[in-house]
Parts: structure tokens; sequence; C-alpha cells
């Protein structure tokens, strides 16, 4: 099975007053809907926009693994196990927050930020917190969050290339930019795709395009 979630018909959260908008793929927050609470261990697909000086204060976060892609900017994260990093374009970060843990999430450079926030519910909840940042990944290097028995893809796509997706029991592709065709279905900046049961399926670019997927059980 295949489902195409339109970029436009994502919940529109955050407080604009404050610099923060945010778009959420999934049911999230006081956005609830019962029928898109998640796709198999994804939790959460949001997209984040921050003007400078902007960001989230401290907050608690428990039994979720965190991954985040910067987009555009910088991210400043700080969190109560000691970890202070600047996450920028190219780079992985996951927070694990085990038991329970807090964290702070700012743009404290001058250019706005945008960056997408995936959330995965582990396989055995609690523990201990934990953090890693991956600078520059490649194409070619999964990037795995065990916890939750899933596997990140990172793919940058030239005009025309093309690219299998994974054949996983469940795939979620997040479309960061550029136009891309799947199984007869045309794809822009900030669609989803989400693929069941399926095999020997592949992506192909229109233009310039940046990609995420998720390779879930």
């Amino acid at each position: 099975m295949i489902s195409v979630r339109r970029s436009a018909d994502r919940f529109r959260g955050g407080e604009p007053s404050s610099g923060i908008e945010s778009l959420h793929a999934l049911s999230f927050g006081r956005f609830y809907d019962p029928d898109n609470l998640r796709f198999g261990p994804l939790l959460a697909c949001n997209e984040e926009l921050l003007d400078p000086g902007a960001g989230f204060d401290e907050h608690p976060h428990s039994h979720t693994e965190i991954v985040t892609w910067v987009v555009e900017g910088e991210l400043t994260h700080r969190d109560s196990a000691g970890h202070a990093t600047v996450v920028r374009p190219g780079d992985v970060q996951r927070l694990s927050a085990g038991a329970g843990v807090r964290h702070v999430e700012r743009n404290d450079g001058a250019a706005p930020l945008r960056f997408v926030q995936m959330w995965l519910a582990p396989v055995e909840p609690g523990g201990e917190p934990s953090y890693e940042i991956v600078h520059g990944i490649a194409d070619s290097t999964p990037y795995a969050v065990p916890a939750a028995g899933a596997m990140l893809h990172v793919r940058r796509l030239t005009p025309d290339e093309r690219t299998a997706l994974p054949d996983a029991e469940r795939v979620y592709v997040h479309v960061v930019r550029g136009q891309v065709q799947c199984g007869g279905e045309e794809l822009g900046p900030g669609d989803s795709l989400r693929v069941t049961g399926e095999k020997d399926l592949e992506l192909i670019a229109a233009d310039a395009a940046e990609l995420l997927l998720w390779e879930l059980g």
C-alpha cells in the first residue's frame, strides 16, 4: 500500500508571535487525529521554522528517540545530561530520552533556522538517556536507531537520478526539497510517502532533491 500525505495538509502549530512555526505530519499535541497517530514506530515528523533568537525553552522528554535533521541555519542544543552542541545542515542528531531528560533547542544564529525533527517509539521504554551527533553524514551511510528498530537514509538526488526504496515492512519518505516521483505519484517539498508491504519501488528526481527515508519495522 502507498499513501501520500501533502504538505498543505500538515497541522500548523508553534507560536508565530514568538518566531516559531511548526508543521506536523502526524497527530501531535493539541492537534489530535485518531486516524494519523503514528506510522510503525514513527510518532512524529515535524518541520520547525525558528526566527533568529527564537526557540523552545527547557522541556522534558521520556521514552522517545528524537532524531533531528537541520535544513537551513544552525540549531543550538543543550540537555540535562550535559551535552551542548550546534547542529548544522548535513548533521544527524539523536537524543534518546530514556526514562527522562530535559533539553533546550534554540536558534542563536543570525539567519532563520529550519529543521525536521522525527520522534520514534523505542522497543523497550526507560533506560539511561544518551546523545549522539554525526557531522556531515553521507548518502551511502544509513543512520541506525536500533532502540526503535529503525534506519534513516539520507538521499540527495540530481535531476533524473533514481534511488531504490528499502524493501522493509514499512518505509516513510519525507521530501525536504525538490520534486520526485514514485509509483505514479508526484511529491514536492513537505510531502510524505508511507509505504507498507511493497517491494521494488524507486524514487525518480525531477530536479535536485533532498529526501529523508525511514526504514521501519
